[in-house]
């Protein structure tokens, strides 16, 4: 249900301090679940003009990625699909400066620039989380700003009946973004910290968390062991560790998973 597909830079819009959306060419095939999702992109080191990747079949390419040298061989990050429509995908990157090869590439990002995606091709593809179950009629949402893509894709998916208390730390006031909710905004080292702002959270029949890995573990432990929610109600996504950097963290994952499908 995923294969790689060309996807050149079409623009580039700044939407505050720490964000810009990437706008892709979305060649016929690339078909997002929606809310939530993940998929993989290849990115090309400074010295290249698009990513290397082995010349393999789509099946066959892991083992022949990792062979190759990995100061040429591609830079693979997972991102989550903002929006699509026909023939066109939006990406938003988070900005840290130079910390991170997709940051660097995305902070002068324009169009012609070449990307690779190992993306879906259907919309039951595996690399969708957020699926609160008919019955839910208060859902909680919580997240940083690497977080904030997918918050306002899966916002966009709920029905407007039900009810949503929305909690989404950013590093700047001007990284607010217009979301169909309401939503509680946590600027980082002068309001309260997001852990804390679940704790006094309304109840909730369902949560989707993500964000940086060890607060999202604090979140979810104190949901499901202090307010007694089921575990299959929590969905939760450790998208980045506080100081790890993305190439320790890639790492771990190659040692330990292949990835076929978009699951780091």
């Amino acid at each position: 249900m995923f294969r790689f597909f060309d996807m050149p830079v079409l623009h580039a819009t700044r939407l505050g301090p720490s964000m810009v959306r990437i706008t892709l060419a979305a060649p016929d095939g690339f078909v997002s679940g929606g809310r939530d999702q993940r998929f993989k992109l290849f990115f090309p080191h400074p010295h290249q003009d698009r990513p290397v990747m082995p010349d393999v079949p789509d099946d066959d390419w892991f083992a022949a990625w990792r062979a190759l040298d990995p100061s040429e061989r591609a830079v693979m990050r997972t991102f989550t699909v903002r929006a699509q429509r026909p023939g066109e995908v939006d990406v938003d990157f988070a900005l840290h400066g130079d910390l991170g090869p997709a940051s660097r590439w995305a902070s002068t990002a324009g169009p012609g620039d070449r990307l690779l995606a190992l993306g879906p091709t259907a919309p039951d593809n595996g690399g969708v989380e957020f699926a609160p179950p008919p019955s839910a009629r208060t859902i909680l949402i919580a997240g940083d700003e690497s977080a904030l893509p997918a918050i306002g894709a899966n916002l966009e998916s709920l029905p407007p009946a039900t009810t949503a208390h929305v909690y989404v730390q950013i590093a700047h006031d001007d990284d607010r973004q217009d979301l169909p909710r309401d939503v509680t905004w946590l600027v980082r080292n002068r309001d309260e910290p997001l852990t804390e702002a679940v704790r006094k959270a309304p109840p909730a029949d369902y949560a989707w968390i993500a964000g940086e890995a060890g607060a999202v573990r604090t979140m979810r432990r104190h949901l499901v062991k202090d307010r007694g929610m089921p575990r299959e109600s929590v969905e939760f996504m450790g998208y980045w560790r506080q100081g790890s950097t993305e190439e320790t963290l890639l790492a771990e994952t190659l040692a330990g998973a292949t990835p076929h499908t978009p699951e780091d």
